[in-house]
């Protein structure tokens, strides 16, 4: 992972990594964050693809994050990460840190089976930090040829391995996540919720069969709700998710219904953007 470099006249991006910050935090009462790994299905020797989301974000905003998500490398082999809506919707040209080093950053760590993730920017104006729900990054890989059909590898979200900060000889044990005000750091409370990758292909039996493809909220039409439905249950899976606390949540018929995209199965973004893609004529069927 590249090291954050200053801003003159501005805090380091790696100071506010708020896990390494030297400093005591000032932490922000009553909100907290929510990050969730996706879950998916993939064949044996075959390819997954899963969206890491963050939700419940608070009206300031994220200026730093950072976080790990932990993974079985004897089983699974990430392949890339690439950088979610709620990343490249930033006007990253004006923003000078992005100009210094990229804002969003991963590293694949095979041999200890971790994929670290870190965004920050020294901008002191917050319409350049994070802000709304979505798609913070996609993790994709293949599933190893001498996987078991019908086990499951976890995707665990945890904290990055390493000091609290440089020459500290102590672990860091939190995740990054906050901003500063006032020239101080902010530390937002996270819950995470971790994802799976199912090996095998979904059962034919004994489950919901598709009653029109694309109806995520089972209304009978095709429509834009449709795609956000599967944007919110990946965002805020203890929302909008199967058996979700909203009266609006997901279903295990909206969730067949919504899988359109044949190349991964299971609900991922690409589900929402082709079925977006259908509504505005782009492609023909679903």
């Amino acid at each position: 992972m590249k090291t954050k470099k200053v801003v003159v006249g501005a805090i380091a991006a790696t100071m506010l990594s708020l896990s390494v910050c030297s400093l005591a935090p000032v932490a922000a009462a009553g909100e907290t964050v929510q990050i969730s790994v996706g879950t998916t299905n993939a064949k044996v020797g075959g390819d997954f693809s899963v969206d890491v989301s963050l939700a419940d974000i608070p009206s300031s905003g994220i200026q730093a994050l950072d976080f790990a998500v932990a993974y079985d490398s004897s089983v699974l082999t990430i392949t890339s990460v690439e950088a979610g809506g709620l990343v490249t919707k930033i006007p990253q040209s004006a923003d000078l840190s992005a100009s210094l080093s990229d804002l969003f950053e991963s590293s694949i760590n095979s041999k200890e089976g971790c994929v670290n993730l870190i965004w920050s920017t020294a901008a002191e104006d917050s319409s350049y930090w994070l802000k709304g729900d979505g798609t913070f990054c996609t993790i994709k890989g293949t599933v190893s040829s001498s996987a078991k059909e019908g086990t499951s590898s976890e995707l665990a979200v945890k904290a990055i391995d390493r000091e609290t900060y440089s020459g500290s000889k102590t672990v860091n044990g939190k995740i990054g996540c906050g901003y500063e005000s006032n020239g101080k750091p902010v530390k937002l409370d996270v819950e995470t919720t971790n994802g799976k990758v199912t090996i095998g292909t979904q059962p034919t039996t004994g489950g919901p069969s598709v009653t029109l493809a694309g109806d995520t909220n089972c209304d009978g039409v095709v429509e834009l709700a449709d795609a956000i439905l599967i944007m919110q249950s990946l965002a805020n899976p203890n929302k909008y998710g199967i058996s979700g606390s909203d009266a609006k949540h997901l279903t295990n018929q909206g969730k067949v219904n919504g899988d359109v995209d044949k190349d991964v199965v299971g609900l991922t973004s690409n589900d929402a953007l082709k079925i977006q893609n259908y509504l505005l004529h782009n492609i023909k069927e679903l």
